[in-house]
Formats: structure tokens, C-alpha cells, sequence
């Protein structure tokens, strides 16, 4: 497939500009091509949220060099070098690039799974950075290729989303079976462990606990972090107790108490709701009203969209009993995601997204709004998509836009700060400072 030529993309991208649809670009890198690695792209008139936690700065610059920021701040502060690349962003904003801290990548293809490849996770990154989710920590079912693909993504010319990978989910029945999953991750190179703890409402048998806490003692004595599925509050509380270090779903069957909130507090476990994931299971029930949402349908895959409206789909949707009780689930998350950040505990956004009918990309936009729908504001939903994110999964130079961090990061329409929703008015996506093919 050819790529647009440069000086057409920059027409097409200056003409948008003129009529209000997108930035202006001044011999600025065309999607799918590269600045120079030693040019400096000099990003300007936007207002910048920098995801730390300080104010939005109006007529901002970025600077870019290699990839990375070289400097970011007023415009009356920051001083563009002679002979930079100029990008004009007047009246938009910028955010940093989202980070979805439990996805799935590499195994879907259509509504069917068993599909993983190398090209399969690059088609997967692709479309996550098209809706402006730059970063992607994938919570099992990875394999080889995905550790390969995660292996060259440091450089300056990447124009896909990142890529952290868990591995196989760790099972058996015994410690010695389940240490045999998680050795075989630690010598395929994985940066975490990941386990469920779930009977699947009772259908399945849960992972015996001192098989959990074998997994867990195994992944730190080689410096690994342990995510676990739960659903239950007690035993997010005995996973607390035997090291786990982040809560991958959110309690699903009663309140969370203060022993579980002070639990979590005096270690410092984060905790990802993935309310998305709880919508996923019943919302096909009918056809859900992101079907005819522009912004969803620019990147979703129509056949798969067709598929979902089948009558006979949708009425099994309607007859399913685990459907209509993870309604009731979602309830009590939405609840316990209020209490967790009343109590100053951080929150990583996360979405579940991958698997058949959870849309990658899309489903962190709606997150954000179920998030906010919980109680937390707009800042602190952002934070857990962004600064939060990063710092619950030992992430380095992504979340944020400060000096020598990825220069990765969403060029909107509107103020995400004024309403959540608004990261929906996307109109480009930058990774290492390079235009995301597709995404403007």
C-alpha cells in the first residue's frame, strides 16, 4: 500500500487547518515518514496539558529531537531553534498519549480468537495509536512475537503504539504445574506475570491459593510484578496479603471495605476497574449506541459491526445469564471505583480490550466516560490514563510530556479538562514526535 507523498500530506493537512479540521503543518514529518533524527520539530500554539499535574499552558511549544522532548512550555519560555521543523496547532490542545495498563494484543482477528502473529500484534498497535492510546500493556496471551515487536520499539522512527506484554496467563492446579507457565514467560522475556482468580460466577474452580502464592514468590525472586484477575473481595484482600502487586479488574461482588482500601494503601497497589469490560459481556444485547458514533466507526471493522447486529446474536445476549449478572457487576465496580479513589488510592486505566467484541482504541474513550460517570473528575481521569498509568506499571518516559521523556502524545479539538468525552475529538496522534498513519 503506498504512503501519501510528503508535500501532499502537508497540502491535505494545511487545507484541514484552513477550515478549522486539523493542524498546519510547516515541513513537518508526513504519517509513515520520519523527521531526521538530529532535526529539531518545533510544535506550536496549543494548549498543553502535560499529564503531571500541573495547569494547562497556553501557546505552548513542544520541541522534539529523536523522538523525545527536548523541551516543552510557554512560548515565551521556549526558544524554537533556527531551522526547525514547524508544527502549528493553534486552537487545539494536547494531551499525552493514552495508556490502556490492561489490554490485549496479537490474538483477535474478526470475532474469532487463536489468530497471534507478528503481524497480527502490529495491525492490533496500529489501530490502538489511530484512536490515540499509545501505549498498550498486554495482560496475557502473548507470545514470542509480541516480545520481538515490544524489543523495537525504542527508537525514534516508531509509529505504532508500545507494546508491554505479560505472557501466557499462568494456570495449573498444582505450584509446580503453574511455575512451569511462569518460568517458561521468564525465559520468553515478559515484563510481568499475570493469574486469574475467578470461578467464572461459579462455573469454574479458582486457582488454589498456595499455588497463587508460589506464582507470586516465583515473579519477584527475578524482579517481575504479579497482576491478578479478581472479582471477588476476598480474595483481592489474601492477594494483598501474599504480595500481589496490582488489581487488574475491579471487586465485583460487594463493597470494598477498610481493610481491603487500607490494605492497598499501606503497599501501594494500584488498581485498573476495566469497567469496559463488564459492558462488553451484555451490551450487544441491542445495538449499542457507539454503532453510530463517527468517531467509533472511522477505525472499527464493519464486517465485525454487521456480525454484532445479528438478531440471533443479540437474543442470545438477552437469554445469557452471566450478561445480565455482570450488569449487576458493573454496578458494584462503578461503586467500589468511587470508594478506591476516595481513598487515595491510584487508579491506572484499563479496558480489558483485545479479546472478540472489545474494540481496541475505542473502548478507552468510553472508559474514561464510565470513570468520570463513577465520580472521579476530569483531571484525575485523565491522570489515570496518562501520569498514573505509566507509574502503576513501571513504565519509563511515557505518561508524561517533560524533557527527555517519548514524545508521544494526541492533538484534540476540544479541552479534555472541560469534559472527559472530549478526548473524542481527536484530530491526530504523534508517537516518538511521528504523525500516526491514519490517525488525522
Amino acid at each position: 500500500m503506498l504512503r501519501p507523498s510528503r508535500f501532499l500530506l502537508i497540502v491535505m493537512l494545511t487545507t484541514a487547518c484552513q477550515r478549522g479540521d486539523g493542524p498546519a503543518m510547516d515541513e513537518a514529518p508526513a504519517a509513515g515518514q520520519t523527521a531526521d533524527p538530529g532535526s529539531v520539530t518545533a510544535f506550536v500554539g496549543a494548549t498543553v496539558w502535560d499529564g503531571t499535574g500541573a495547569p494547562s499552558m497556553s501557546d505552548a511549544v513542544i520541541l522534539v529531537r529523536e523522538g523525545r522532548v527536548a523541551a516543552v512550555g510557554p512560548s515565551a519560555d521556549v526558544d524554537v531553534p533556527d531551522g526547525a521543523e514547524r508544527v502549528d496547532l493553534t486552537g487545539r490542545y494536547v494531551m499525552p498519549g493514552m495508556i490502556n495498563a490492561h489490554g490485549h494484543v496479537g490474538g483477535t482477528l474478526g470475532l474469532e480468537g487463536g489468530h497471534y502473529s507478528e503481524a497480527n500484534v502490529l495491525d492490533h498497535l496500529g489501530l490502538y495509536a489511530r484512536y490515540g492510546v499509545t501505549t498498550v500493556v498486554s495482560l496475557g496471551g502473548d507470545e514470542g512475537a509480541g516480545v520481538r515487536v515490544r524489543g523495537a520499539q525504542a527508537t525514534h522512527d516508531l509509529d505504532r503504539a508500545r507494546l508491554h506484554v505479560a505472557g501466557a496467563v499462568v494456570v495449573g492446579e498444582t505450584p509446580e504445574e503453574a511455575l512451569e507457565v511462569t518460568n517458561a514467560n521468564i525465559n520468553m522475556g515478559v515484563d510481568f506475570v499475570k493469574f486469574r482468580v475467578d470461578d467464572n460466577l461459579g462455573t469454574v474452580e479458582k486457582m488454589k491459593r498456595e499455588v497463587q502464592q508460589a506464582v507470586i514468590d516465583r515473579a519477584h525472586e527475578v524482579g517481575l510484578p504479579v497482576s491478578v484477575h479478581v472479582f471477588y473481595l476476598d480474595d483481592a484482600k489474601f492477594l494483598l496479603e501474599a504480595g500481589a502487586d496490582f488489581i487488574g479488574h475491579s471487586v465485583r461482588d460487594q463493597d470494598v471495605d477498610e481493610a481491603f482500601l487500607a490494605a492497598m494503601r499501606e503497599r501501594d497497589v494500584c488498581y485498573s476497574p476495566t469497567l469496559m469490560r463488564e459492558v462488553s459481556t451484555f451490551v450487544y444485547e441491542s445495538e449499542p449506541d457507539f454503532f453510530s458514533d463517527p468517531f467509533f466507526l472511522k477505525h472499527a471493522d464493519r464486517a465485525v459491526i454487521d456480525a454484532l447486529k445479528a438478531p440471533e446474536l443479540q437474543e442470545s445476549v438477552r437469554a445469557s445469564r452471566a450478561a445480565q449478572a455482570y450488569k449487576l457487576a458493573l454496578e458494584q465496580a462503578t461503586a467500589n471505583l468511587r470508594s478506591i479513589h476516595e481513598a487515595g488510592i491510584r487508579v491506572a486505566m484499563g479496558t480489558d480490550s483485545g479479546p472478540p467484541r472489545r474494540f481496541q482504541g475505542y473502548f478507552e474513550h468510553r472508559e474514561l466516560g464510565l470513570m468520570a460517570e463513577a465520580g472521579l473528575d476530569a483531571e484525575a481521569v485523565l491522570l489515570a490514563a496518562t501520569r498514573d498509568a505509566a507509574a502503576c506499571m513501571g513504565l519509563e518516559d511515557v505518561g508524561t510530556l517533560e524533557p527527555g521523556g517519548w514524545a508521544d502524545f494526541l492533538v484534540l479539538g476540544s479541552d479534555p479538562l472541560a469534559d472527559v468525552d472530549n478526548t473524542r475529538s481527536l484530530e491526530s496522534v504523534w508517537i516518538a514526535g511521528n504523525l500516526v498513519p491514519g490517525s488525522s
